[in-house]
């Protein structure tokens, strides 16, 4: 099992492609670390694992919300103390506003930032020294929005811009001991589409718009996505792997 002993942290892992990484990697022999801001929905979530991966698998259920440095630092230490180590850290939590520049606001901004710069920063400063001493894996679930420009969307882009020059940054800095990667995804079918900020009717032309630029010629699903962060925590098949911005987006970025 390619996972096998491994001790992974993954946010965002209530639902959607969180939820799809925390039972890819317990199938492939981990242990997860699951955290998030709604502990029903991280509960759905182990007994997703379980179903999948079985009864025996060593799962910590963190809720918590990690744009702070001090819940980045407490949840790090219950989820040593309850698995032992952290090898891999995935920091998959998102949120998305979408408003013209007249429209946005400072609020959904700060959001944004704390949400896919700040929380990202803190856990992995709080994850550092057990990730050097396992020389572990980070993978970023970031945005092919990152890459793209995107009218209407900027702000968002902005901040996933943002996760991956940190990304590309610091699988430099912290090389060789921890490698440090990021999967881009295009559009893929979870429930952030039902909490953009946007009414119904823009919501549907929004994603008109995506799937017309999408050659494949449909969304993603999160178990797509989540093949590609397992393979980036599998030290066999990924070695030699760090500072990649991976797209896994249907040909969005061809």
């Amino acid at each position: 099992m390619a996972l096998a002993g491994k001790v992974v942290l993954i946010t965002g892992a209530g639902s959607g492609i969180g939820s799809a990484i925390a039972a890819g990697a317990a199938a492939a022999g981990a242990s997860v670390a699951l955290v998030g801001r709604r502990a029903d929905a991280l509960e759905a979530t182990a007994a997703l694992v379980r179903r999948i991966a079985g009864e025996h698998t060593r799962i910590a259920v963190l809720p918590g919300d990690m744009r702070t440095g001090a819940e980045a630092e407490r949840v790090t230490a219950a989820a040593i103390d309850r698995l032992g180590r952290i090898d891999g850290l995935v920091n998959n939590a998102g949120v998305a506003r979408f408003a013209p520049l007249e429209s946005a606001t400072s609020e959904d901004l700060d959001a944004m930032l704390d949400t896919h710069v700040r929380g990202p920063v803190a856990l992995i400063r709080a994850c550092l020294p057990s990730l050097r001493t396992h020389r572990g894996s980070v993978v970023n679930v970031s945005s092919v929005g990152g890459t793209l420009a995107m009218p209407g969307r900027s702000l968002y882009g902005a901040s996933k811009a943002a996760l991956n020059s940190l990304t590309r940054s610091l699988a430099r800095e912290l090389a060789p001991a921890v490698r440090v990667n990021a999967v881009l995804p295009g559009p893929v079918e979870t429930p952030m589409y039902d909490d953009l900020g946007l009414d119904a009717h823009a919501t549907a032309a929004l994603r008109a718009n995506l799937l017309a630029g999408t050659p494949m010629g449909r969304f993603g699903t999160p178990d797509e996505v989540a093949h590609w962060v397992c393979t980036l925590l599998d030290d066999e098949r990924s070695a030699w792997v760090t500072g990649v911005l991976m797209p896994v987006d249907g040909g969005r970025t061809a």
